[in-house]
């Protein structure tokens, strides 16, 4: 199985998502890594400031921080690969790297065929 890490800078809390003043894309990020994990991807995410020791451990993210330093962050590898630096993967950049059709939707997640040609919408009338 692909395992994807993400290592992010120093946040205020886990995942950012905290305080008056939340950043929109740690938001989206946060959604898009939980519905990774839903469908059962190998994903996770270091914090520098509440994970240092995952930062210190590996040697891809070490040499990247010795070079870019923290203002290069996030970096996001795949089976120990950079594949990302500089800013978040978005949620189909992820289902890419762990190899999971883009068309997948999360579980709990009721698809509703609302095409024109399924009737559900337009109907005979041709009005919605």
């Amino acid at each position: 199985m692909t395992t994807i890490r993400v290592y992010e800078p120093a946040l205020c809390c886990n995942t950012g998502v905290c305080g008056a003043d939340v950043d929109q894309d740690l938001v989206t990020f946060t959604a898009d890594l939980g519905a990774l994990k839903d469908l059962g991807v190998d994903i996770e995410r270091h914090n520098l400031a509440n994970d240092p020791n995952a930062f210190a451990t590996n040697d891809t993210v070490r040499a990247f921080l010795q070079v870019a330093g923290s203002e290069g962050l996030p970096l996001t590898t795949v089976d120990g690969v950079t594949v990302m630096t500089g800013s978040y993967p978005a949620r189909e950049q992820l289902l890419k790297f762990a190899a999971v059709a883009t068309d997948v939707i999360p579980a709990g997640i009721i698809a509703l065929d609302m095409s024109e040609e399924s009737g559900a919408c337009c109907g005979e009338t041709g009005c919605c």
